[in-house]
């Protein structure tokens, strides 16, 4: 298969999270003169840019989630209700992370009703074909789109410390396939995302069924043989993991117009400098800048 290009798809809002909670919780939020808080935006700077130097992408594009209701709340009301709203000083930096992307001249794409994890999904499966994409993130439920030219970096602690998961790696790793993270997470439901899945089956016991029968589906075919304790709760939580396992299918249709062209990194060194000096008043742009390959 011949690669015309190496993707890279960010997944903002993990980067912005992360670099927000690196320093606000020693209260150092990096106001600016116009009183605008710019810690999630620093970090965030420092993860791209290590990023594109450890994995060299020839194109772009990064996601984002686009308000708290998606479609999995028409399905479960309560997804992700147990999330607190995020802090004062996050909310203008999201518009703010979204505008440095664009002085990068890389492509914003959130979808209404879907999360970025779906448009990463997406657009993953519609570039992989011909393209090797790399998802950048530190949500673990994009692991199950890894595939053949699909690789995954979750960011661990520290600066530049990235597990890389691929189509070669990923089973012995993780033990299961990348489909069955699906039928795992339906299983086992997810606390972090508010659903419930089968009670009483955690992760332990979910590894072991999905080893012996490979699949929900096929789990259920064969329910007889199963310990009674497993044939109860299977029973008594249908509804639930059947509502579960859909919530942790990443949608790989979401409506999205975008040419790859659109995508291919070139990004000059002026417009990128000028918002980060007179925009966000970071007066060292060239930590950052020195270490990308940007045009004049």
């Amino acid at each position: 298969m011949e690669n015309k290009g190496h993707v890279l798809l960010v997944d903002g809002m993990a980067l912005l999270f992360r670099g927000f909670f690196a320093t606000a919780f020693r209260g150092n939020f990096m106001t600016n003169s116009k009183g605008v808080p710019r810690n999630g935006l620093f970090g965030f700077l420092n993860y791209f840019v290590n990023a594109m130097e450890t994995f060299q992408p020839s194109h772009v594009i990064c996601c984002w989630d686009m308000g708290s209701k998606t479609f999995r709340n028409e399905i479960f009301r309560e997804y992700k209700a147990n999330r607190d709203e995020p802090p004062l000083e996050l909310v203008p930096q999201f518009d703010l992370a979204k505008q440095l992307i664009e002085a990068f001249d890389i492509p914003n794409i959130g979808v209404e009703g879907y999360e970025a994890d779906d448009c990463i999904g997406t657009l993953a499966k519609q570039l992989h074909q011909q393209n090797h994409i790399t998802i950048l993130s530190g949500d673990q439920d994009l692991l199950q789109l890894v595939d053949q030219q699909i690789d995954v970096a979750i960011m661990r602690k520290g600066q530049g410390n990235y597990e890389l998961f691929t189509h070669d790696n990923f089973y012995e790793k993780k033990g299961l396939t990348p489909q069955q993270i699906i039928d795992l997470k339906g299983l086992m439901g997810d606390s972090s995302d508010n659903y419930p899945g089968v009670k009483g089956i955690g992760e332990k016991t979910a590894m072991k069924l999905l080893k012996e029968h490979h699949s929900i589906d096929q789990l259920l075919e064969s329910k007889a043989s199963l310990t009674k304790g497993v044939q109860k709760k299977l029973d008594l939580y249908y509804e639930d993991l059947t509502i579960s396992k859909k919530l942790a299918q990443i949608c790989i249709d979401v409506p999205i117009q975008l040419s790859i062209e659109e995508a291919i990194f070139q990004s000059r060194v002026k417009p990128i400098a000028t918002f980060l000096t007179k925009e966000l008043e970071f007066h060292n742009p060239n930590r950052w800048l020195d270490r990308l390959a940007l045009q004049a």
